[in-house]
């Protein structure tokens, strides 16, 4: 039996009036906006940097796109955050997150990556023919991802409807999907490693597949002051501190990768002890 069935009432009614489900609170949505803003400008960014003739600038273009998608994916974290602590969720909130997601991390990577490799002009003959191909099926499996988020933690879904279970996502979040990718042209251009881009169709890929998903990753909502983590666990994060620190751009792709294949390699450990 529900210890207080007010607020119960109140919850559900939320969600099933209208004018309930459809109220803008401020501080969370401001931070959704600011996801979309930054997703936009990174766009802009990666547009001017394709088309401005001269190399410096158009690598620093990059450069900038990719600290706008990071500073998107900041306000994505932030923004729902806010919304649980001051209790202010609604369903607009929650739609408005997606689109902002689906420009940010979405439609923002996958023209950064079409842009520094899978152009039709570019000199890489396979590329021309399938690199928007590629880039599609990138942007349609992040907004199946977040679509199906949307539907499995509807209130109005009776049941099991939850995306979270045990504390994890089922998939590879959609911002962590961009993180990597966005992280990873960070060091290419730092490095002037350009050789390496023709790994990042098949990354591509490889995310596209863990977003739909069953694999759980971490999601790190849970996390406030009173958490509590073991000794072990906390001397990690002091050291992961650091290591972003010491190692700076090459620390936001160690960081995001590392996340990717932790959930693979967890995953594939659960599935060998349950055999």
């Amino acid at each position: 039996m529900d210890p207080n069935p007010e607020d119960s009432i109140k919850s559900f009614t939320k969600y099933t009036d209208p004018s309930e489900a459809s109220r803008i609170y401020f501080l969370p949505n401001l931070f959704t906006a600011g996801n979309l803003f930054f997703g936009f400008l990174a766009i802009i960014r990666c547009i001017q940097a394709k088309y401005d003739p001269n190399p410096a600038i158009s690598k620093e273009f990059y450069t900038h796109a990719v600290w706008l998608i990071l500073l998107a994916c900041i306000c994505d974290a932030l923004d729902g955050r806010m919304a649980r602590i001051g209790r202010q969720e609604s369903i607009f909130g929650k739609e408005f997150d997606s689109i902002a997601d689906v420009v940010s991390f979405g439609v923002a990577p996958a023209l950064m990556v079409f842009f520094l490799i899978l152009s039709p002009t570019d000199g890489y003959p396979f590329f021309r023919q399938v690199g928007w191909f590629i880039g599609f099926i990138y942007l349609l499996c992040a907004g199946v991802r977040l679509a199906r988020f949307n539907v499995l933690t509807s209130p109005l879904l009776v049941g099991d409807k939850d995306d979270v279970k045990c504390g994890d996502f089922s998939g590879l979040p959609v911002p962590a999907a961009a993180g990597v990718i966005a992280s990873l042209v960070l060091v290419l251009n730092r490095f002037d490693l350009h050789t390496w881009t023709l790994a990042l169709p098949g990354l591509m890929l490889l995310i596209a597949w863990l977003m739909t998903s069953n694999i759980p990753y971490p999601s790190f909502k849970n996390i406030n002051w009173h958490t509590r983590t073991p000794l072990k666990t906390f001397i990690g994060i002091v050291l992961l501190g650091v290591l972003i620190l010491l190692l700076k751009e090459i620390s936001f792709s160690i960081v995001f990768l590392g996340y990717v294949f932790y959930g693979l390699i967890r995953f594939a450990r659960r599935r060998t002890k349950a055999n």
